[in-house]
């Protein structure tokens, strides 16, 4: 609703005024306007049984992460031909990711090689393509053709480009933007909007605004 100016301040420099502001009120009451587009079992089932559900077309869309191909593709259906990809409503321009990472540690000289080999290898770009083809996401080198990749994922490969060009591209809150008990916690609370219908945006708002102003310190960062 407030673009990536709004997302910053909110989600990754913990700004207790974005979370009062008019753009989360009305991020909160399009969010709570979705649910009535849910089915009652939606609350007990995971993010791959939904997506099997579109898939088969016992569900009209998703809102999910393009990992999501994956289980498109093991359906026996073709994303973008069978199943479409879209940005959500209102966040053409901004990209929000996930980096999946591989951790070093400090070790013996001896053994420092086999970690530059590690790397190396990871990093080519045959590994790249035929790790994402498998998994659905987009390569991290922006030099990795996307001839073999469908629609979705030269689209999603466009967009994340576009965003770095301008500057709009975003960590996902939800995997390493802030720390987990930050997240924990401001998931709790979204959760609970979700689930009680009379729990109201305002005070939904102030219950994430003492949030931020507790863990501020720690989050006001930019990335």
């Amino acid at each position: 609703m407030g673009g990536e100016d709004f997302y910053r301040r909110a989600f990754v420099e913990l700004d207790p005024a974005a979370f009062t502001s008019p753009s989360m009120e009305k991020a909160l009451e399009t969010y709570k306007r979705i649910k009535r587009y849910t089915d009652p079992q939606a609350a007990e089932r995971d993010w791959i049984s939904a997506t099997t559900m579109v898939a088969k077309g016992t569900a009209g869309m998703q809102l999910m992460g393009d990992w999501a191909k994956a289980e498109i593709q093991a359906a026996g259906k073709r994303p973008g031909i069978d199943v479409l990809c879209a940005p959500a409503p209102g966040t053409a321009q901004a990209f929000t990711f996930n980096i999946d990472s591989f951790v070093m540690f400090q070790v013996s000289k001896d053994k420092q090689a086999a970690q530059r080999d590690l790397v190396r290898a990871v990093m080519s770009k045959e590994f790249q393509e035929n790790f994402n083809l498998a998994k659905g996401s987009i390569p991290v080198r922006l030099d990795v053709p996307m001839d073999r990749f469908d629609e979705c994922g030269k689209r999603s490969s466009h967009d994340f480009k576009r965003s770095a060009s301008r500057g709009s591209l975003m960590p996902s809150l939800l995997n390493g933007s802030l720390p987990s008990p930050v997240v924990s916690a401001i998931s709790d609370v979204i959760s609970q909007f979700w689930h009680q219908d009379a729990m109201s945006p305002a005070e939904t708002m102030a219950r994430l605004a003492a949030i931020a102003a507790k863990a501020a310190p720690a989050g006001r960062q930019r990335p």
